[in-house]
């Protein structure tokens, strides 16, 4: 049934049963209250898309992931989308693939889809390409950044301090009595590139030269990156006796090479990985992890893209402290 259809059984107009729709006020309590009751036994839902037209207000927002394959990255998305469908969003969530060329296709398509807000997820989103997009394509709308920001007026960051907190696990380990520590680090982008700045920075504390650190870079985001790179670590590095693995998902590699190995760990090894994910607990033993807030991450963002969008200030750029999640490999 339409409201037309709804104000003619409810002898009203159709203006008054929009107001009831809509939660608006001038409407008599008993008109209301038999509006409403007619509107609920008629299973009468709003139609959304006609209602967006007419206010302006889409209530939707795009959700731009590189790679829903990356667990950390879908995590936030679900977080995200979650609070957001709370309070009355929906979200249009699109998988843009790993070049510059298809993130602007995304904020392309989020501009033609006309999002009211859009949300990027992860650092890799960090780049001069998607920065003129935004300016061009999404120059009103409020951008969000999980772990990234863009230094433009419509830009809101909330960033996780994976620097200070590599640093922290390199000062975990060498308080395990470690002295001979690797990172083992995947493909360069503004987060690994923190994390690797973090690890220099906790070495170089400890009163080692930065020519002498081990770091293995542009190591493949996975098992078998983490694998054959611990391989090579073990006939290079035959002292080691702690790693740090930019990911959990190149740890759990680094872990099955070492016991390959008949390296037991923690007893001769100590291994962190980063992200605190589904994989530090499924591994064996279960892997020690930083934990670099994407459950937080991803409220606040919901949180401060509502305020946005309802008229409220909020600071534009947001730094959550992490947190190691200690287990059984250290």
């Amino acid at each position: 049934m339409t409201i037309y259809d709804i104000a003619r059984e409810a002898g009203v107009s159709a203006s008054t049963v929009s107001r009831v729709v809509n939660g608006k006020p001038g409407v008599n309590p008993r008109t209301r209250m038999k509006v409403q009751e007619l509107l609920d036994q008629c299973g009468y839902v709003p139609n959304e898309t006609a209602r967006g037209l007419v206010t302006s207000n889409s209530r939707l927002v795009g959700i731009l992931v590189a790679d829903v394959r990356t667990q950390h990255h879908i995590e936030g998305t679900y977080y995200i989308s979650r609070e957001l469908m709370a309070q009355g969003y929906c979200s249009l969530i699109l998988n843009t693939g790993g070049s510059d060329e298809e993130r602007v296709g995304g904020i392309r398509m989020l501009e033609q889809r006309k999002v009211e807000a859009a949300v990027l997820i992860g650092s890799i989103f960090q780049s001069d390409a998607v920065e003129k997009a935004i300016g061009r394509y999404l120059p009103e709308v409020p951008v969000f950044m999980l772990n990234g920001f863009l230094n433009l007026p419509n830009v809101y960051g909330v960033l996780s301090d994976e620097r200070g907190g590599v640093e922290n696990c390199v000062r975990l380990l060498e308080r395990k009595g470690r002295r001979r520590i690797l990172f083992i680090v995947d493909a360069p982008t503004p987060s690994s590139k923190l994390k690797t700045q973090g690890f220099i920075d906790g070495m170089t504390a400890l009163g080692y030269k930065r020519k002498d650190l081990c770091i293995y870079s542009g190591v493949e985001g996975s098992i078998r990156g983490g694998y054959m790179t611990m391989k090579k670590a073990i006939k290079e590095n035959p002292d080691l006796d702690g790693v740090i693995c930019s990911l959990d998902i190149i740890a759990c590699g680094a872990l099955h090479a070492l016991r390959e190995e008949h390296v037991s760990v923690p007893g001769q090894v100590s291994v962190i990985g980063i992200d605190n994910s589904p994989y530090a607990e499924i591994c064996t033993p279960q892997l020690s992890s930083l934990d670099n807030m994407t459950l937080d991450s991803g409220m606040t963002i919901a949180h401060k893209l509502i305020d946005c969008l309802e008229g409220r200030t909020t600071n534009q750029r947001t730094l959550l402290y992490t947190n190691i999640v200690e287990r059984g490999t250290t």
